[in-house]
């Protein structure tokens, strides 16, 4: 039984935003750190897996689609689309053996005893597939789809993914999605999640984005870091504009047109 979890979430390859988080007294004093996938995919790709390497026992890192996507470039798997995947495959690229093999043997889901809470289970998009979309307005029945297998008495999920922060009640199961560390959407600074003694904190850490702008682009080979950077880190895409183009995929019913 762990007595507390910090949860981090799509951090993306963005060290200063990381270093940010971590920084969190909360998150320096909590039990156990969970990171709920896509670790790598973006301009520090390396630098971000060596942090959390740098935990050790204290980290639990869960698989997310990027990671897994991130080893099949490696391996020279590469998509049919590359100009959409142009910062995937460069940083796919800066991947060391041993990068690799960890990014390939990341778990999805993980199940924790979390005090408090019970069974917890931390996923990237949900328990059942780590690209599988769900949002805080998703409709019950899509919910009930998505949760069919699981156990009765996990009572807890926590995800990432879509890169917006909620929590909500899903047919008396708590779900919580942690944003994302390194490509927030809707408002600057990382989100994160805290899981102690029975309670849900949402917290999120502001940081310097300009001199964290520099630090990646200085920190980083890809050539259109710069561009990347200002974009992400200054979190352009809206929350608005990121459920408009997710919408579609947790399988709600297209919009009538009006007449």
């Amino acid at each position: 039984m762990v007595a507390s979890v910090a949860v981090l979430s799509d951090i993306h390859g963005v060290l200063p935003a990381l270093e940010a988080v971590l920084a969190e007294p909360d998150v320096m004093t909590a039990d156990l750190i969970v990171v709920t996938g896509d670790h790598a995919a973006g301009p520090q790709p390396v630098e971000v897996l060596d942090r959390l390497r740098a935990l050790g026992d204290r980290a639990v890192l869960v698989r997310g689609n990027s990671d897994r996507e991130l080893v099949a470039m490696a391996r020279g798997e590469w998509p049919a689309d590359a100009e959409a995947w142009e910062i995937d495959l460069w940083a796919a690229r800066q991947l060391g053996p041993r990068d690799v093999e960890l990014l390939a043997g990341l778990p999805h889901p993980v199940t924790l005893e979390v005090d408090g809470f019970g069974k917890v289970v931390f996923c990237h998009g949900t328990p059942r597939d780590d690209d599988e979309v769900v949002l805080v307005d998703t409709r019950l029945e899509r919910w009930e789809e998505v949760f069919a297998d699981l156990p009765d008495d996990v009572r807890t999920v926590v995800c990432g993914h879509t890169h917006m922060p909620f929590m909500r009640l899903v047919d008396e199961r708590l779900v919580i999605n942690a944003g994302s560390i390194g490509m927030p959407y809707g408002r600057t600074g990382s989100p994160w999640v805290l899981l102690r003694d029975g309670h849900v904190h949402l917290g999120h850490t502001p940081y310097d984005v300009d001199s964290a702008v520099e630090h990646v682009v200085k920190g980083s080979g890809y050539h259109d870091c710069r561009s990347w950077a200002e974009h992400y880190l200054r979190a352009i895409t809206t929350d608005a504009e990121a459920v408009r183009t997710f919408g579609p995929r947790d399988g709600r019913p297209a919009a009538t047109p009006r007449t």
